[in-house]
C-alpha cells in the first residue's frame, strides 16, 4: 500500500511538471501592432514576413501551419485596422505560432 501511495505521489509530480511546453517556448510581444506583412523574399512558398512595432522588428508566419489562416487573419486585422494583439514568437525561430486578444 506505501509503494502504491508512493507511485500516485510520483505520477501526480510528472502531470503537474509536464504542462503545456509549447506556451513556454514562446516570447510574448505583448499590445503590439503589425506594421507590415510581404511574402518572404527567400522562401515565397513557405513564409510571410511580418514587421512588429514601430522598430520594424520582422518575424515570420509559416504557411504550412495548420493555424495559417488563423494567424494570417488576426495579422491583417492588426495591419490593417491598427489594432493590438498579442502575438507570442517560437524562440530561436521568429516564427509567429500565436496572435490572442488584448484583454
Amino acid at each position: 500500500m506505501k509503494a502504491l501511495s508512493y507511485l500516485l505521489l510520483l505520477f501526480f509530480m510528472i502531470a503537474s511538471c509536464s504542462g503545456n511546453s509549447s506556451s513556454q517556448n514562446l516570447t510574448w510581444y505583448n499590445n503590439s501592432t503589425i506594421t507590415n506583412i510581404t511574402e518572404d523574399p527567400d522562401k515565397p512558398e513557405d513564409f510571410a514576413r511580418v514587421s512588429i512595432g514601430i522598430s520594424a522588428q520582422v518575424f515570420y508566419i509559416s504557411k504550412k501551419s495548420t493555424d495559417y489562416k488563423t494567424i494570417m487573419e488576426k495579422a491583417n486585422q492588426s495591419f490593417k485596422k491598427s489594432k493590438s494583439f498579442n502575438i507570442g514568437i517560437e524562440n530561436k525561430t521568429n516564427i509567429i505560432r500565436q496572435i490572442n486578444e488584448v484583454k
